[in-house]
């Protein structure tokens, strides 16, 4: 992720240019995934014997208390790239977030936001994060909303660069969508691969939830007499 910022920041496109795009996709990585792992995890939890033992609600809470804490640098990120724009005095980088928070793509801007900064905070009431349900329903959110960030980001500047005569719409074609869904099912299908042949558990792990072995069975036999 950092490599990809980089060639963003690198860029001279309105919209890219900006060295916050390291420690924003950084942030933007550990937030997706943690949000990703729960949503994987709580399907292994239901669906495999065995998972609900390992992967306890201490673990789960965790991951939303991390997903809380980086959706709140995420929201700061989003601030501070307003007012880099704002404060620079380039009329093609006002030019280009006026675009995104008002323009053609506000519907997908604002969708984001929810997603990304509104949503996350139910996570600071302890009943949404010891919820299944709502773990479940809010990591999907932001997997929606992450989404939406890299479409916004790549969409709205492409689309609206320095010359007005090049300015253009995107529309979403049946291809890309059919490719979309083609790379879930590539991974899932490499996934649950994954859990059928290989062990998907540490046994470091395993082992902390396995009684200590007796250091004398003999004098435990003779004790309960069996």
């Amino acid at each position: 992720h950092s490599i990809v910022s980089w060639d963003f920041a690198v860029s001279s496109i309105p919209g890219w240019h900006s060295t916050i795009f390291a420690p924003y996709f950084v942030a933007g990585a550990i937030f997706s995934g943690s949000a990703m792992v729960i949503t994987l995890m709580i399907p292994l939890r239901k669906f495999i014997k065995g998972f609900s033992e390992i992967i306890t609600m201490n673990a789960m809470e965790g991951m939303a208390k991390v997903i809380l804490f980086m959706g709140m640098i995420i929201t700061c990120s989003y601030i501070v790239e307003f007012f880099i724009s704002a404060y620079s005095g380039s009329s093609h980088e006002q030019s280009i977030f006026w675009f995104r928070s008002r323009g053609e793509y506000s519907g997908y801007f604002w969708l984001m936001i929810f997603c990304n900064c509104i949503i996350p905070l139910l996570f600071w009431f302890k009943r949404f994060r010891t919820s299944i349900r709502w773990l479940f329903i809010i990591s999907i959110f932001i997997n929606i909303g992450m989404w939406l960030e890299r479409f916004v980001i790549v969409v709205t500047s492409l689309a609206h660069d320095f010359f007005p005569s090049t300015w253009g719409s995107y529309h979403f074609e049946w291809v890309e969508v059919w490719l979309t869904i083609g790379s879930f099912g590539w991974f899932f299908f490499w996934f649950l691969i994954f859990l059928k042949t290989l062990p998907s558990l540490a046994i470091s792990e395993i082992k902390e939830h396995e009684p200590p072995p007796l250091r004398n069975p003999e004098s435990f036999v003779s004790a309960t007499g069996k």
